[in-house]
């Protein structure tokens, strides 16, 4: 399995902007951001598809992140909702769904929180 490492998380007024790095040890045809509320499910974000660029985003996110071949999460215009453990995955597929079950490696995860 790749093995992956996230960084960048923090705390940020509501309006502000983050940028999360992820670390990996080696080539991935796909690379994703996933994020997981307090109480909640882990959730999608945004994907890549590191041969191709090709992106894909949620809706809730889609606008104000933006997420680049070097795996990294720029976000931007944050609001309290945004509050998660965002975590960093990878799989060897050339599709990228926004599907925790389709990835089989993870990051520890790094915590963003967002004030009112």
């Amino acid at each position: 399995q790749v093995q992956l490492a996230e960084s960048g998380g923090g705390a940020v007024q509501a309006g502000g902007s983050l940028r999360l790095a992820c670390t990996f040890s080696e080539y991935t045809d796909c690379m994703a951001w996933f994020r997981q509320a307090p109480g909640k499910e882990r959730e999608g974000v945004a994907s890549i598809t590191s041969a191709s660029g090709r992106t894909f985003y949620d809706d809730a996110v889609k606008d104000r992140f933006s997420i680049s071949r070097d795996n990294a999460l720029q976000m931007n215009n944050l609001k309290s909702y945004d509050t998660a453990i965002y975590y960093c995955a990878a799989r060897n597929r050339w599709s990228c769904p926004l599907d925790v079950s389709s990835y089989d490696s993870w990051g520890q995860g790094t915590q963003v929180t967002v004030s009112s």
